[in-house]
């Protein structure tokens, strides 16, 4: 129990300024970084408020068109054709979101699981679909590749195979392939609580979801132009085991994965950037530095919606939040996981 309460507070000592939960209303505090001018992230606070003040750039994010941009041209973001036949499945087979999302969920092939995500948001968006009810499976299909081992078997970037850049792409690419079903998990398991929840919890996770579909698909499309694919070295099941850990409690799954997963990312992907800087592989270093400058939106999107969950159940967001993180058992080594 005394290591455990060592942990915990090792873990506490660590959490970046983003998740110190001083506050209950989210305020806009932009802090700029040295890399170019639309590259930001932002610190967002809580106060003692019980209604929540979105960050400003939230409500924009929710009202922007659909985003064909899934492939990163000379110039950055643009469009590309989509998969016919994953048009025709969709069709066939969702007629609500939540369907749709399980249909994502039981995709194995990464970049079918990627388009497919695009096509489900697009879908929502353009027919007015119903949320719907539908049982996620118990984990999302995955390839035969990459092996997934625990993070201690993960092989440091000399003994991978890859030089460094293509090793810290591979493990964006990760994650941003869990993102996905992560996002989509919570579409689905949570669609029962509907009334509770309102739609626009599930448009706001089934937007994030089309956003890590994207940033999937930039890290695999750079894999490939660099001569790697996904699946070309070893990869942790740890995102998921620990989205296992909030199946039944949409609390839990807010503060495990926006909270603390998503918000991580953007403490360190400004070093990231710097990292692909440092080698030279200035292609990689704006694709990783949109990625991040997007997750803005993700981390807003759980801070909402955590609050708004904590007022509906007569709840204090800051102590809430402490005992869910603990309650999870997360570690610090996330960010080194993650990122590194």
């Amino acid at each position: 129990m005394k290591i455990k309460r060592q942990a915990y507070r090792t873990y506490r000592d660590e959490v970046p300024s983003i998740l110190k939960i001083r506050t209950m209303v989210l305020a806009p505090k932009l802090r700029f970084s040295s890399f170019r001018p639309h590259f930001h992230y932002t610190k967002l606070r809580l106060t003692s408020s019980s209604v929540p003040s979105p960050w400003s750039g939230l409500r924009s994010w929710r009202e922007s068109p659909l985003n064909e941009d899934q492939f990163w041209g000379s110039d950055g973001p643009q469009p590309q054709p989509l998969l016919q036949y994953s048009q025709h499945s969709l069709e066939a087979s969702g007629s609500s979101l939540a369907e749709l999302g399980a249909l994502v969920l039981s995709t194995s092939d990464p970049l079918t699981k990627s388009k497919l995500s695009h096509l489900a948001f697009s879908k929502w968006r353009n027919e007015n679909l119903p949320i719907g009810l539908c049982q996620p499976p118990s984990r999302p299909a995955r390839p035969s590749k990459p092996q997934l081992v625990s993070p201690k078997e993960i092989p440091v970037p000399k003994n991978s195979g890859l030089p460094l850049n293509a090793y810290m792409l591979h493990n964006l690419a990760h994650v941003e392939l869990n993102a996905i079903d992560l996002a989509w998990d919570t579409v689905v398991r949570f669609s029962p609580f509907y009334h509770i929840l309102g739609e626009d919890f599930f448009s706001d996770f089934a937007h994030v979801a089309d956003d890590e579909s994207r940033h999937f698909d930039w890290c695999s499309q750079r894999l490939a132009e660099i001569g790697f694919n996904y699946g070309d070295m070893p990869a942790h099941n740890l995102l998921w085991r620990e989205c296992e850990k909030s199946s039944d409690n949409v609390a839990a799954r807010l503060a495990a994965i926006t909270l603390v997963q998503e918000a991580r990312g953007l403490d360190a992907g400004p070093r990231l950037v710097q990292k692909m800087v440092g080698l030279g592989d200035h292609r990689t270093s704006s694709i990783v530095a949109r990625i991040a400058e997007e997750e803005i939106a993700h981390v807003a999107v759980g801070v909402y919606w955590f609050i708004s969950v904590c007022n509906k159940m007569n709840r204090a967001p800051c102590s809430t939040f402490k005992g869910l993180v603990a309650f999870c058992r997360l570690r610090s080594y996330y960010k080194s996981i993650i990122w590194s």
